[in-house]
């Protein structure tokens, strides 16, 4: 395993980063927590350091199997989650508001059963809170202790650069790295947000580098789809599945082919090769170590004008 530093701050992360959203009870497709010790054993073994959360994951379990999983190693790894999502049916269970921040971060702390996280995400941006007061408790939360660094995640780039120009201006610690939607299949972020991103210095931290299961190869151009991921998760119906998508797929099963490697891992070697920390989701043991081996691909230039070409603009999604 390699390790690089997570934008400017210094801190050196995996080229992997484990997210944890199957961790919990609320959709079918989720896994307990018997079933995901191994799993995270593996990818401590493995050599990954960097864990990723949010409150709202299984509406806080994902963070307690995570925390509990966790525990032994917190010294040696990279822990975030998020704020935003309801947490609740109060008004003030949700949001990025000083009170719910406030609040919420207690809650995570507890959950995760530590007195600090490493990144702290604004999940989604709040229309209904000023930018500068949001920022504010972020800062306070820093110079507590409790937080090391913070991050944003799903947003336009023109709020990504609200938000860094407010820091700049109130002397605040600002967003170090973004969490975005990118992958093969949809690259709209290549428009402003990466380009932004990388003037910026802000690592980029990719959710959905494998579309949702989608650029694994699993589901057919044409064939009826009945599976308890694709009935349950409209992230994944909702946004894959167009021609170009399987335009783009029929060159990752082709160059996958020549390479004797899995679909997946040719999706994951070319988000990783545009230089991001793509955040790997997994309920298999096998699916993480598919991941870290495919860090050994390398994609010559041919390979990857091949996977790029069939691409086509899509609408803005994932920001909501």
């Amino acid at each position: 395993m390699k390790y690089i530093n997570f934008g400017r701050t210094g801190m050196r992360v995996s080229e992997l980063c484990f997210g944890t959203l199957a961790f919990g009870n609320q959709q079918e497709w989720n896994i307990d927590i018997s079933k995901s010790k191994p799993i995270v054993k593996k990818a401590i073994d493995l050599g990954i350091n960097f864990f990723d959360t949010a409150n709202a994951y299984s509406a806080g379990r994902s963070e307690e199997i995570t925390g509990e999983l966790l525990r032994e190693y917190r010294s040696d790894i990279v822990l975030s989650t998020k704020v935003y999502e309801p947490m609740g049916d109060g008004p003030n269970e949700r949001g990025l508001s000083r009170l719910s921040i406030m609040q919420q971060i207690e809650k995570s702390l507890n959950r995760l059963k530590t007195d600090y996280i490493d990144i702290y995400w604004a999940h989604r941006w709040d229309y209904n809170t000023p930018i500068d007061q949001t920022l504010v408790a972020f800062d306070d939360l820093v110079h507590q202790g409790k937080v090391r660094y913070i991050g944003a995640s799903s947003m336009y780039a023109w709020q990504l650069a609200k938000a860094l120009w407010t820091s700049d201006k109130l002397g605040l610690v600002r967003y170090e790295g973004i969490q975005n939607h990118y992958n093969l299949v949809y690259r709209e972020e290549e428009r402003e947000m990466i380009p932004l991103c990388r003037d910026m210095g802000l690592a980029i931290n990719p959710w959905s580098p494998l579309g949702r299961g989608f650029l694994t190869g699993k589901y057919k151009r044409g064939e009826k789809i009945d599976s308890p991921r694709y009935r349950s998760d409209h992230w994944l119906k909702d946004r894959y599945f167009l021609d170009e998508d399987f335009d783009v797929l029929d060159q990752i099963l082709e160059i996958a082919s020549d390479k004797d490697v899995q679909p997946s891992q040719i999706a994951l070697a070319w988000v990783r090769q545009k230089g991001t920390i793509p955040i790997v989701g997994t309920s298999k043991l096998e699916h993480v170590e598919s991941a870290v081996e495919s860090l050994d691909i390398n994609l010559t230039d041919d390979d990857m004008k091949r996977l790029e070409v069939p691409y086509k603009p899509h609408i803005i999604l994932g920001h909501h």
